[in-house]
């Protein structure tokens, strides 16, 4: 058959350390058992980190309580100006010798009627800063009764005292910047710098604190007599109402949040377990496949539909692949044993024989028996080392665009150069001319493909014959077609000649001139290249066989 004269060096191996994988592995296998890959945990984390920011930010609710704020001072002023200027009316005798002395009954009597005690403190100051009237403190019977605000009664709520723990740290902070709102035994105005800036003839306002962190609004406003500051009215409130209004938005958002991170948390899970726990049950394969567990195998998850199927099929589909390539391996190494086994025999033999032998001739004949076989075994490593560096090239090396004329018109140009006075006339024909057959793939591959065809015609062919290359287009394929003038295939074995070391010479070859590789790697290369190669003898009118055919089909490329 055709043979093989590829005499490129082979690659040294590359050298994995061992430690470092099997860390890597057992680290893997340590991730699987987790009850929570970090894949898993990634999912929580970005889908959860949304619903935790927007919950996070509308607990202070800052702007929306600043408003409410804003809004109750200008009140407190609005309301305090229609006071001061009622009681600046009615609340100084007109006989009064002093203009500045105000009435303490008739503004208490007034104050009752204009401030609702319950929401808004008034205190009535004078001109000097003595306290006059306190809305809190009722004369009953000639004593003072301070009055005092209850809070609402408790209601049974399991989540309550932890929902008032956070409302009460969000109240804290949001006051921590507040003077601390300290009331004396004996009150004055001087000790309110918001009175005092009102004795000056200014409206004037203040936020404190309380020790537990409420927040208490103050508004002083001057009470005139024709322009003449007689006295401060103090309005002050507390913000329980507006810390309740709050509360209720920030309640609903924390449980309108709190269902949001539930449900999201139960989507992120649900997610994750239809990645990750494929993903793992793919590695878990995979690594049984690498420990050689027995009939261990990927699972197959393409009923799935979606990218995790679809890995699923190729990972299966490698996996099959590298059987059959381990598979070949080890039936190729059992054909080169075989094979090398008997030149080896037969040399053995041969060296044995001529001890023993004092004929020369016989020794002569042993000698070129030898020779042969070290010819043999010489062109069998040839031929083998070639045969096995061609899978490795043929997935590493980058496919480039073939024009399939050029290198047909070369190949039998070299064999017309080398062809003996008596061999065989190659001939080749483009049909029909025109549009040039490029394919995609390797030129020095392809070439060795129709030169292992070329030279196994020319082996076949008799003295002067004929050897036909014909290059055609068949709709998105290239057919190359070679046909000799000889004796043809034997019955049966139109297949078996692309079998490895398969070997039917013609008659007066020299014993172990070919290997019986030739169309084998030519299959192997043409299949690599997503094309196909047949073989089929030439029949006559007559019935007769008039030589054989081989047809290679590559696709063509776009």
């Amino acid at each position: 058959m055709a043979s093989v004269t590829d005499t490129a060096k082979a690659e040294p191996p590359v050298l994995i350390e061992a430690a470092p994988i099997e860390r890597r592995r057992a680290g893997a296998r340590a991730r699987r058992r987790a009850p929570f890959s970090k894949l898993v945990l990634r999912i929580l984390a970005v889908n959860l980190v949304a619903v935790g920011i927007v919950a996070g930010g509308v607990l202070y609710l800052d702007q929306y309580q600043r408003a409410l704020i804003e809004e109750r001072m200008d009140a407190l002023a609005g309301q305090g100006t229609i006071v001061a200027a009622a009681l600046g009316e009615i609340v100084i005798p007109a006989d009064s010798s002093v203009p500045q002395t105000m009435d303490p009954f008739m503004a208490r009597v007034l104050l009752q009627r204009l401030i609702d005690p319950t929401e808004i403190r008034a205190r009535l100051y004078n001109w000097r800063g003595g306290l006059i009237v306190d809305s809190r403190m009722l004369a009953v019977g000639g004593a003072q009764v301070r009055l005092e605000i209850l809070p609402p009664p408790d209601l049974p709520d399991p989540f309550e005292p932890w929902l008032d723990a956070i409302h009460d740290w969000f109240a804290r902070q949001l006051t921590r910047d507040l003077p601390i709102y300290l009331e004396a035994a004996g009150q004055s105005g001087r000790d309110y710098e918001e009175v005092m800036r009102a004795l000056a003839g200014e409206i004037a306002g203040a936020r404190r604190r309380t020790s537990d962190g409420r927040a208490i609004l103050s508004m002083a406003v001057p009470v005139q007599r024709f322009k003449q500051v007689v006295g401060v009215l103090l309005l002050s409130t507390g913000t329980e109402d507006m810390e309740m209004r709050v509360r209720a938005v920030r309640d609903d958002i924390l449980w309108l949040s709190l269902g949001a991170f539930t449900v999201t948390a139960l989507l992120s899970l649900y997610l994750a377990g239809t990645i990750a726990r494929p993903i793992r049950h793919l590695a878990a394969g995979a690594e049984r496949l690498t420990m050689g567990s027995g009939h261990a195998e990927i699972p197959d998850l393409s009923r799935r539909g979606d990218e995790i199927g679809d890995l699923s099929v190729a990972l299966r589909a490698m996996t099959e692949a590298l059987r059959q390539r381990i598979d070949e391996i080890e039936s190729f190494a059992a054909d080169v044993a075989h094979e090398l086994k008997n030149p080896l025999s037969s040399l053995r033999s041969a060296v044995e024989t001529l001890n023993r032998v004092d004929d020369k001739d016989a020794q002569a004949k042993l000698l070129d028996l030898v020779v042969q076989d070290v010819r043999r075994m010489d062109r069998l490593i040839t031929d083998i080392s070639a045969a096995s560096r061609l899978d490795a090239e043929l997935a590493r090396s980058e496919a480039e665009a073939v024009e399939l004329k050029p290198l047909l018109e070369t190949l039998v140009k070299l064999h017309q150069d080398m062809r003996a006075e008596d061999g065989p006339i190659l001939e080749l024909i483009v049909a029909p001319p025109g549009r040039p057959l490029v394919v995609r793939g390797l030129p020095g591959r392809l070439g060795l493909v129709f030169r292992n065809l070329i030279d196994n015609a020319i082996s076949f062919s008799p003295p002067g014959g004929r050897i036909t290359i014909t290059l055609a287009r068949a709709g998105a394929e290239a057919l190359v077609t070679v046909e000799d003038s000889g004796p043809g295939i034997p019955p049966g074995k139109i297949e078996a000649i692309f079998e490895r070391f398969y070997s039917e010479r013609p008659r007066g070859e020299a014993f172990g001139t070919h290997s019986g590789l030739g169309l084998s790697i030519a299959r192997k290369i043409v299949a690599a290249h997503g094309g196909a190669i047949s073989a089929e003898n030439r029949i006559g009118a007559d019935g007769a066989i008039h030589g054989a055919r081989f047809v290679v089909r590559l696709r063509l490329a776009r």
